[in-house]
């Protein structure tokens, strides 16, 4: 079986067990829609498909939600989101010369993933942490006050972190 085929396949398996937890009503919708984002990580054009089969409505009522709400995301995510605020506070203290920063570093723009989904990069109009400008969202943390050195250092640590987690060792680590 190819890869594109066991993903396929996997896909289906976890979308049922979503249906498995509703009844099939249309107000059933959105919370569809977020608890397959929850394991998938986006929303796969083959699952709205499914979904609208599930619910008995239109394909485009699907996609139409889907991309209605910005929480949903129709391509593959990076296993780490950056969210760059860029709102007012933000601006004035710094935010433009964070977002330059983390885009030379992962080389992508908003709203971009990198090659391998380790990021994807995010521009906020705002986070409501004004006081704490210019304000950085990795994962679920905030970061405040934050600085282009800053920054760089919180890159470091992640791809260091995602090292650890996948086995790897360091120059100075290998003996």
């Amino acid at each position: 079986m190819n890869r594109q085929a066991e993903e396929s396949q996997t896909l289906s398996c976890n979308i049922d067990e979503v249906f498995s937890r509703f009844s099939g009503a249309r107000g059933d919708l959105i919370p569809i829609l977020q608890e397959i984002q929850a394991v998938e990580g986006y929303i796969p054009a083959e699952a709205m498909s499914l979904t609208a089969r599930f619910l008995n409505i239109p394909e485009s009522r699907v996609y139409g939600v889907a991309t209605f709400y910005a929480q949903f995301y129709l391509a593959r995510q990076g296993r780490h989101k950056i969210r760059v605020c860029l709102g007012t506070a933000c601006h004035v203290r710094g935010g433009r010369r964070i977002m330059q920063a983390v885009k030379r570093r992962l080389g992508i723009s908003p709203g971009e993933t990198t090659e391998g989904y380790e990021f994807t990069l995010e521009r906020v109009a705002c986070l409501g942490s004004c006081a704490l400008a210019p304000v950085v969202v990795i994962d679920d943390t905030i970061y405040g006050n934050m600085t282009v050195a800053r920054i760089e250092h919180l890159l470091d640590e992640l791809e260091e972190q995602d090292r650890v987690e996948a086995g790897e060792t360091t120059e100075e680590g290998a003996s």
